[in-house]
């Protein structure tokens, strides 16, 4: 999981890939901990092409404000360069999984095609 900790590697990233999951935490929160490694686990595994991206709010809050992200943690996914998708605080993993299977799907599985 790449960490960005500036407005503009945070654009570049939005920018350079196709399939982009970002996650907006902290290092003292302590559910930000916990779902972190199941993010990397999962969405590795099931969306191998998804890039994976840390923000650390308690380190560049300015980077958290221009985002509005306000409470923490925040997960954003990003399919070329447009946000499909934005959960916080309470969600759950399994719907946030399920509902990036049809974009991603439609994304890469006409790559192949031709």
């Amino acid at each position: 999981m790449n960490v960005i900790e500036t407005a503009d590697a945070l654009a570049q990233a939005k920018q350079q890939h196709e399939a982009l999951l970002l996650l907006f935490g902290g290092s003292e929160c302590h559910v930000c901990s916990v779902i972190k490694p199941q993010l990397i686990e999962k969405v590795g595994l099931r969306y191998p092409k998804m890039q994976l991206a840390y923000i650390d709010c308690h380190r560049c809050t300015e980077v958290c404000a221009q985002q509005q992200i306000f409470s923490l943690p925040v997960v954003q996914v990003y399919f070329t360069g447009q946000k499909f998708i934005e959960v916080g605080r309470s969600f759950s993993l399994q719907k946030l999984l399920d509902d990036m299977d049809r974009p991603y799907q439609m994304l890469f599985e006409t790559e192949g095609e031709d």
